[in-house]
């Protein structure tokens, strides 16, 4: 069925080719339709944090929740219930396959000069998972056929959500496959598109770059792409944990999703997560992030948007490092130690800290993992974490001056922090459509 949706969706604007129909993805400060939820089972740990946000979402936009099944949305419409929120004004939907994350494998939405709304269809393979299998059991084939089986069909599932979601909303499909994510992708609305290699080339390794340029622009209607070298230290792929100057530190992530450290702010400036010289040496974690986004900086100094304009570069602090002491067990009690159970499996076979060992668990903490909507800004707060209260006032008047007229509100995020991701990832956005 999907094949015969994406086959007449594509037909459909082959056929009805008009200057108005050529569908692109518009910057996420434009006006919006809605903001879509996803809504899990297995993350009830996540929901004091989506009932805040729908509280504050709703007198500005449209909320959409969607669940893999009908059961699953009863529960869902039951708990918001439960904590004040008017369901009667929510739009719920069932996508078979869905998960928490809809930023990720949910429909990237597009519109045309039409009025008409496209979704740009990606593969998806759960961030990289195959990928990670061959790096944590050192390309062991067995492992890695044995590992992928066990999730290979709840994988495809997944990636049929976005096109689901076209379906849903009457939009056409722009099928590509090209494997990706939606937390890494970062438009300006007019033509520019940022990209970093560590995750675009990671999950499509038998893909050449031109082969990818050429997919991403045909898909998202964008006419420059400009290339990150890797994100924040916090992002890593999978579970993974390291050795830095004798200490164990370890996170869960994406590998570098650009949510977590590049915004574009307004069509010609770029917001870039950054460490201050005098921050770089006060842990191993801040210095990494240091050489990294000085590095992505000296890319954007050199680069010129689709129009061929110079950037103007707003560099956003990172928060103070947060970091948290946890003892490696044989085996994670997943109710009483949601955020922090660490066993060796969650490792590269190789480098998989033992049972009793103490490592420092990092979360994805970055003030750019934010979300925008039609006049306000939903940015994560650090400061009941450890951060200091002088940073994220220097972040709130840095958004005041870029956003002027949006309301900001800060919420505590740290339980999808601690989990790789954050507001946006937890969010998914669908553009008004031109009138």
């Amino acid at each position: 069925m999907r094949r015969t949706l994406v086959f007449l969706a594509i037909s459909g604007l082959l056929s009805c080719s008009t200057p108005g129909s050529k569908f692109y993805m518009p910057a996420e400060w434009q006006s919006q339709d809605a903001v879509w939820f996803g809504w899990e089972d297995e993350s009830v740990q996540y929901y004091p944090m989506v009932v805040k946000a729908i509280k504050t979402l709703m007198p500005h936009v449209t909320v959409k929740v969607a669940a893999k099944s009908d059961s699953l949305l009863r529960v869902a419409k039951n708990y918001l219930f439960q904590n004040q929120i008017d369901t009667s004004k929510i739009k719920f939907y069932v996508e078979p396959g869905d998960r928490y994350w809809i930023r990720d494998h949910g429909a990237a939405f597009l519109v045309n000069n039409n009025g008409e709304l496209g979704v740009a269809d990606f593969d998806w393979d759960r961030c990289g998972y195959p990928e990670w299998l061959k790096y944590k059991y050192d390309n062991n084939q067995d492992s890695i056929q044995k590992y992928w089986s066990l999730r290979q069909e709840t994988v495809r599932q997944t990636s049929k959500v976005d096109s689901l979601m076209a379906v849903a909303e009457g939009a056409s499909i722009l099928k590509t496959n090209i494997v990706h994510e939606g937390g890494a992708i970062e438009v300006n609305g007019k033509g520019t598109l940022i990209l970093c290699e560590a995750t675009v080339l990671h999950r499509n390794p038998d893909r050449s770059r031109e082969e990818i340029e050429s997919e991403f622009k045909r898909v998202l209607g964008v006419s420059k792409i400009i290339w990150m070298k890797k994100g924040l230290a916090e992002d890593p792929l999978s579970k993974s944990g390291r050795f830095i100057t004798g200490k164990y530190f370890a996170a869960w992530g994406t590998g570098g999703h650009t949510d977590e450290f590049v915004r574009f702010a307004n069509s010609n400036t770029i917001m870039l997560a950054w460490v201050n010289e005098e921050e770089k040496e006060t842990n191993p974690i801040s210095k990494m992030n240091y050489e990294r986004m000085n590095e992505n900086l000296k890319i954007f100094e050199q680069s010129t948007d689709q129009d061929g304009k110079p950037f103007k570069i707003i560099k956003v602090p990172l928060p103070d490092l947060i970091v948290k002491k946890v003892v490696v067990t044989e085996k994670s009690d997943s109710i009483s130690n949601a955020f922090f159970g660490v066993t060796p499996a969650m490792f590269k076979i190789s480098e998989a800290p033992r049972v009793g060992d103490t490592l420092l668990r990092i979360p994805a903490a970055s003030y750019m993992n934010y979300l925008i909507t039609n006049g306000l800004i939903i940015l994560p707060t650090y400061v009941q974490a450890g951060s200091s209260k002088e940073k994220e006032e220097a972040v709130k008047k840095i958004f005041q001056e870029q956003f002027p007229d949006r309301e900001i509100v800060f919420i505590d995020i740290m339980p999808q922090n601690w989990e790789g991701g954050g507001i946006h990832c937890s969010t998914q956005q669908q553009p008004g459509r031109k009138k």
